[in-house]
């Protein structure tokens, strides 16, 4: 049987991650994530693993061939045996050629790729609203999920505090980096495979009729 893989990609605070456990669990499909991935390996010990976690102790990207590597590893996993969905991956063009040469060997491709997309005032809204727990690190939303006590945590009563990274002035510039890196990445899909876009700025079950409708208009739904 041949496996079917798909990519999604979105912005931060776009709900790509959601999105893409959906679509995997729907389509029988596994999800590789590159954080996930990264955590797995390093604990696990691989050699591949261990190359990474040097990288990212010295504060270094990892190369691209190391997370090449690493997802090649995932796919022969039992759970990857129908397939894959990637959660933002690739990030770079190399990855994106490298991950066709990795599918291609086994007489596979991407056949979809599918880009979330959300205004920038809204994914500033959704990603400055997260508050954590200093004591126990919860996670709330003011608006989508807040707190009953303003401020503490249901859990332990630590002090609710919004981390550096969701700062507004923060996020916009993680944005403007995330357009920069992933426009080239658009590109070559765009030429190939081709891209589907998304409206993500819907509530999450909108969003996931939406994509399994474009499943289904490429006769691939489950």
């Amino acid at each position: 049987m041949k496996r079917r893989h798909l990519v999604v990609m979105g912005p931060p605070g776009a709900g790509k991650g959601t999105q893409a456990s959906r679509l995997a669990e729907n389509e029988g499909l596994c999800r590789i994530s590159t954080g996930d991935l990264l955590r797995a390996a390093q604990q696990a010990g691989s050699e591949l693993g261990r190359r990474a976690e040097g990288y990212m102790k010295a504060g270094e990207l990892v190369p691209d061939d190391v997370m090449l590597g690493i997802v090649g590893e995932a796919l022969e996993r039992e759970e990857c045996a129908r397939g894959a969905v990637f959660d933002g991956f690739p990030r770079t063009v190399d990855q994106a050629a490298g991950l066709d040469r990795l599918l291609e060997r086994h007489g596979e491709k991407v056949e979809q790729v599918l880009l979330i997309e959300v205004p920038e005032e809204e994914l500033v809204r959704r990603l400055a609203g997260r508050r954590v727990c200093k004591n126990c690190g919860k996670l709330y939303h003011i608006s989508f999920g807040p707190s009953s006590q303003e401020g503490r945590c249901d859990q332990c009563g630590g002090e609710l505090v919004q981390r550096p990274d969701d700062r507004p002035e923060t996020i916009k510039r993680r944005l403007a980096v995330y357009r920069e890196e992933t426009r080239p990445v658009l590109e070559f899909y765009r030429g190939g495979t081709g891209v589907t876009v998304i409206d993500g700025d819907r509530p999450i079950e909108a969003v996931a009729r939406e994509i399994r409708d474009a499943r289904d208009a490429i006769g691939t739904g489950p």
